[in-house]
């Protein structure tokens, strides 16, 4: 892994915020090798906000600022998505 891949998993992992820990650690784990430059920046981008107005994105509790609903937005909301149906439904 390259390193500013590396660096964005630390980052993702170790936000201080566990909520934004949870769902942004394992997200970067299974997408960050496949993103281009433009979904890293926007990924990166991302993790400069502050954790709870990111966090509120995520959960759709508040609607993002224009310049940050972008794809990976909806691709970590996706994530976020698929990893609570497979904990409901852990056979399935």
């Amino acid at each position: 892994m390259d390193p500013r891949r590396k660096k964005l998993k630390y980052r993702a992992w170790h936000r201080g915020f566990v909520e934004a820990d949870l769902i942004l650690g394992p997200f970067a784990d299974a997408h960050l090798e496949d993103m281009d430059e433009s979904g890293l920046d926007h990924f990166e981008a991302l993790l400069e906000q502050p954790d709870h107005d990111l966090y509120a994105w995520i959960i759709g509790q508040a609607q993002p600022p224009e310049a940050f609903d972008v794809p990976v937005l909806a691709l970590i909301r996706q994530f976020r998505f698929d990893a609570r149906l497979a904990r409901a439904n852990p056979g399935a």
